[in-house]
């Protein structure tokens, strides 16, 4: 291969890795891929033979058909947290009580290791949030910070804490009447 080949690879690679970074960014992408690898060991186990010398030692169970089941919505529960980012909640919820299913029904979670794996996959799931867009917001000097991390303007004595010209405080307990947000027992 000539030195343009290797230029040229190494640009195309840094751009599929770039827009693979892009889209990994916007879903809850390692919660997927653990329940993904959570969901594998529990359907495996059931169906597996291991060999020990001459002794070939079966796991099947009774619940070999429950533990695929909850295997293959284990790898669909991680895949839709991919590919609809909108649904990790419920994706994240079905999939931990899938992982405390599959300690009963399939040989202890696949031997705890797809357990602990979906557990910690529907956990990342549901605590998934998406990014705020970095906005250029022009601070009262012209100079745009684009931070929202800003300390609090502490109340103007005397102000009204209004939206659309209603009184926003329902409680009684705002700023402007002194009781900062203490209510009276009495």
């Amino acid at each position: 291969m000539s030195a343009e080949a290797h230029a040229g690879l190494g640009t195309k690679l840094g751009h599929m890795r770039h827009s693979f970074r892009g889209w990994r960014g916007q879903r809850p992408f390692w919660g997927g891929l653990l329940s993904i690898l959570g969901g594998i060991p529990i359907m495996y186990f059931p169906y597996a033979n291991l060999t020990l010398g001459s002794m070939t030692i079966r796991m099947a169970t009774t619940a070999g058909a429950g533990s695929l089941i909850i295997g293959v919505l284990l790898v669909v529960l991680g895949l839709t947290m991919w590919f609809q980012p909108h649904s990790r909640v419920f994706a994240g919820v079905a999939a931990i009580l899938l992982a405390l299913v599959s300690l009963v029904v399939s040989n202890f979670g696949g031997f705890v290791i797809g357990f602990l794996l979906a557990l910690l996959g529907g956990a990342l799931g549901i605590s998934w949030a998406p990014g705020r867009p970095q906005a250029a917001t022009a601070a009262p000097g012209g100079v745009g910070t684009g931070s929202d991390d800003a300390a609090p303007v502490p109340p103007i004595e005397g102000a009204t804490y209004q939206v659309a010209g209603a009184n926003d405080d329902v409680s009684g307990t705002s700023p402007d009447n002194g009781t900062n947000g203490r209510h009276r027992a009495g």
